[in-house]
Formats: structure tokens, C-alpha cells, sequence
């Protein structure tokens, strides 16, 4: 941690600032979007036996993390013996 922050913090708490969680940010917007976990859901359920490889080359603009976050957090997907099982779908 910087000491500049230290007393910065030194300084706030000296003129009673009583919150200490940071302020809300605007931050980075996110690259995943609904229709980009639809399209990614269509290629895996067209594509049974899938991975992330044949993925990234099916949507060479996204990364490889992304298309991974995108499978195993947006599309409930889990890896079982190098297949991948899951995502509610019949």
C-alpha cells in the first residue's frame, strides 16, 4: 500500500469521515452481453461436443477467458472427464 493513501486516509478519518467503502464507479463496461451468451449458447448446443478452442475460432473477436466465463458462469456448463456436461438444456 502507497503512503501517500495511508495519509490520505490519516487526514479523512481526522475530519470524522465515518465511511469507509469506497465510492461507486463507473468502471470498465463488460465485453459479455446477453446476446453474445445466446449466440455462444446456439454454438455449443449446435457444437455437442465442444471446447473452448473450437469456441475461440468460432468467435475469434472474444477471449479465450471470456468465452470460458461465459460457458461455465453464464451457461452453468462444467467440465466432466474432457467433456463438458450441463447448461439446462435437453
Amino acid at each position: 500500500m502507497r503512503e501517500g493513501t495511508v495519509r490520505k486516509w490519516i487526514r479523512a478519518f481526522k475530519d470524522c469521515l465515518v465511511n469507509v467503502h469506497d465510492d461507486e464507479r463507473s468502471g470498465r463496461p463488460s465485453v459479455i452481453t446477453e446476446d453474445l451468451v445466446e449466440k455462444v449458447g446456439e454454438k455449443v448446443r449446435e457444437i455437442r461436443r465442444f471446447t473452448i478452442s473450437s469456441l475461440s475460432n468460432e468467435f475469434p473477436q472474444v477471449s479465450r477467458s471470456f468465452l470460458y466465463g461465459i460457458v461455465t458462469e453464464h451457461l452453468n456448463y462444467r467440465k466432466l472427464c474432457s467433456r463438458w456436461a450441463g447448461g439446462g438444456f435437453p
